[in-house]
């Protein structure tokens, strides 16, 4: 197999690549949980001889960012250790390895975006997991690892915030309670799997390193919500702003998620489009109702209603 290998690929963003891929006539093999368990290491060592690919693409993750806090070792094996053995066995083989990763591995404080070569400063279990496999991939794979940042993803497949806030909006005169301290870009998955494309494209010297697949700008999720009701035809007013802290969950969410692009220009490609941008397209794609997704831990949860019940957002 000169294809590609995506790991995850049951998963929010694996399906959006798949499309992505097959849209391209880029061979591929997709990879669910029930493929191929990542911490299973002579399994992925398999998996990785038998087929050869010229791409890795690791879309898996453990993204239940309040199960960490009480699970980190569990979460370790997955976002950590798993993804060291993924870049071992590509190591073997020549393959290249994209790894997906996360704005949790900042420690959300500043109110600049955070370039590629910012520091890391996770404040949760499940940023410090997830550091981890970043390290992972750029100590095995220096010349053909690539880290690939991202974060507030939404799209067509399963459950998203962009649909859940639309669904509230169609909802007559109920309000909705939501975060508004919470600094980031909302990002369409069909965008970052085009990036991902683009940099298994491209000469493993130019794509090696962090790269952030975020889109630009920045926004909040209370100001998110209200631009959903406007796109809905509902009175943005309804949308009520509360403070992180109300949802008093056990992992700290950062105050600010919003990453820098300077990768992309360097490596010769276009930056990514503003998230407004990016959701005037998606919008009718990500707000159709499909068949119900199944129930799992999410990454965030910005968005309650006014009974208190709490709305999940997918995250990456």
């Amino acid at each position: 197999m000169n294809g590609w290998l995506i790991t995850g690929a049951g998963g929010l963003l694996g399906r959006e690549l798949r499309a992505r891929l097959a849209a391209a006539s880029v061979p591929a093999l997709p990879l669910t949980h029930a493929d191929l368990d990542l911490t299973d290491t002579e399994a992925v060592a398999r998996a990785v001889r038998r087929t050869r690919p010229a791409v890795v693409v690791n879309c898996a993750a453990w993204t239940d960012v309040d199960g960490a806090e009480s699970h980190e070792a569990a979460a370790l094996r997955v976002n950590g250790d798993a993804v060291r053995s993924l870049a071992r066995a590509c190591a073997t083989t020549g393959s290249r390895l994209l790894h997906v990763s996360s704005d949790y591995v900042f420690p959300g404080r500043s109110t600049m975006p955070y370039d590629e070569t910012a520091r890391p400063g996770p404040r949760t279990a499940y940023g410090r997991t997830r550091l981890a496999g970043e390290r992972a991939v750029l100590e095995e794979l220096p010349r053909t690892g690539t880290v690939v940042r991202t974060a507030w993803l939404y799209g067509a497949h399963g459950r998203n915030v962009i649909r859940t806030m639309a669904a509230q909006a169609a909802a007559g005169d109920t309000t909705l309670a939501v975060a508004h301290d919470q600094h980031g870009q909302p990002t369409w998955t069909k965008d970052v799997a085009g990036r991902l494309l683009a940099l298994g494209r491209l000469p493993a010297s130019q794509a090696a390193g962090i790269f952030h697949a975020t889109c630009g700008g920045r926004t909040t999720w209370y100001d998110l919500a209200r631009e959903v009701f406007r796109m809905c035809g509902a009175d943005p007013d309804r949308v009520l702003p509360v403070d992180s802290a109300s949802f008093n969950r056990p992992a700290q969410r950062p105050a600010w998620s919003v990453l820098g692009h300077a990768r992309w220009e360097e490596a010769g490609l276009t930056p990514p489009r503003h998230w407004r941008d990016a959701l005037a397209v998606a919008f009718r794609s990500v707000t159709a109702e499909g068949p119900p997704a199944r129930r799992r831990p999410d990454a965030r949860r910005p968005v309650a209603s006014a009974a208190r019940s709490t709305v999940r957002a997918l995250s990456g």
